[in-house]
């Protein structure tokens, strides 16, 4: 019965770390955004640089999936027994403190993946902690998928796997985009009120025009042709390093008559300044800086909408080019008019392929090797009796 509790533990916490760890790695820019709202709870976000509080992000994803993988592998069953026990003696009073506080609305643990309430978070981290104590009281009943020497093959795949996660999805966007504004989502039904009153997750996305003040969200939601949304949150922060090809998809834009707005958060004086340094000619709009935020990982990004639907989304490092004899093409016959191919499916169809086959593999060699071992002496001790 001991066996059976401490190895069901172990698969609680390994499920939960690894899930949390990945799900915060595909979107550090979210895990940081949550960090910053922590720090602002307790009126130490000024004392903080970005660029701190980005690392922490990175490496706080990194350790909760590794920590997951190498107690489901049983590596280094001590030390990593202990470790986790830590963190829950520290998470569990911390979530305490968010459920009777309440100065955030939920603490992040899995992204936008799924949102616990503060409550839940504390009572989820009492039943992990419990298994914390569990495993750390008997770590060698844990039985190991991969002998001790080859330990070091997870080790260093899963350090690489998981900093590659969160590389790709800081230069490009998230390979799964769990936020309300993904590709698909028509926001023409979901950015107004319920009859209720009730605000739905597209309450808070409003566009202003920048000169006059100007409500055009329903304009450009209603809008039956494509429009361009240049995201910024905040143009002093913005990445200029692709200006040239925004101008270009602008002029294309223009060409074909698509609407083109650069929404943003920033003040007046900052959007002179990016049209002094950019020579940008399009319209400026006002949008909260939180919504634009979460509408996409990038400063700048690049949304395209086709009848109030999220066609595509792209970094500021990934804009499309547009060829010269794909400028004289509308939208609708080009590629990036298009939704992307890459459907969910298969991207946890690449997931498998590049993490878990190797793994699994590893897996199976590493115990076919154990077992021949077995045999080989066992024949050899039958040989000695003869």
């Amino acid at each position: 019965m001991k066996k059976v509790l401490v190895n069901i533990c172990r698969l609680v916490l390994a499920t939960v770390f690894i899930l949390s760890g990945f799900v915060k790695a595909v979107d550090p820019l979210g895990t940081q955004y949550k960090i910053q709202d922590y720090l602002e709870a307790m009126h130490l976000g000024r004392l903080v640089p970005d660029m701190l509080t980005l690392a922490a992000s990175v490496a706080q994803s990194a350790v909760e999936f590794c920590l997951g993988i190498f107690l489901l592998f049983v590596i280094q069953r001590r030390l990593t027994s202990r470790l986790i026990l830590i963190i829950m003696l520290v998470m569990t009073p911390l979530t305490l403190w968010l459920a009777i506080a309440n100065p955030i609305s939920d603490c992040g643990c899995f992204g936008d993946a799924l949102v616990l309430t503060n409550w839940q978070t504390f009572w989820k981290n009492v039943v992990l902690l419990v298994c914390a104590l569990v495993v750390a009281r008997w770590p060698r009943v844990m039985f190991r998928f991969v002998s001790e020497s080859n330990q070091w093959i997870v080790i260093n795949y899963s350090i690489l796997f998981i900093l590659g996660v969160s590389a790709w999805s800081l230069y490009d966007l998230p390979q799964f985009d769990f936020r309300p504004y993904h590709v698909g989502t028509d926001l023409r039904n979901n950015w107004e009120r319920t009859m209720d009153g009730e605000d739905l997750p597209y309450a808070d996305f409003f566009i202003e025009q920048a000169e006059d003040g100007e409500d055009i969200t329903e304009a450009v939601l209603n809008d039956t042709s494509y429009v361009m949304l240049l995201i910024s949150p905040y143009l002093n922060q913005a990445d200029d390093s692709r200006l040239d090809l925004i101008n270009e998809i602008y002029e294309y834009s223009r060409e074909h008559s698509y609407p083109f707005y650069c929404l943003t958060s920033s003040t007046e004086n900052a959007m002179n300044q990016w049209r002094d340094r950019t020579g940008a000619e399009y319209p400026f709009c006002l949008t909260d800086g939180t919504t634009l935020k979460t509408v996409i990982r990038s400063n700048p990004g690049l949304l395209l909408l086709h009848n109030g639907i999220i066609v595509r989304k792209w970094s500021h490092n990934s804009l499309p080019a547009i060829s010269e004899t794909e400028t004289m093409l509308p939208l609708h016959q080009l590629e990036i008019g298009q939704p992307p191919r890459d459907s969910v499916p298969a991207k946890i169809a690449q997931i498998l392929l590049w993490f878990v086959l190797p793994l699994t593999l590893l897996t199976i060699a590493d115990r076919t090797w154990r077992w021949t071992r077995l045999l080989r002496r066992k024949a050899k001790k039958a040989q000695k009796a003869s």
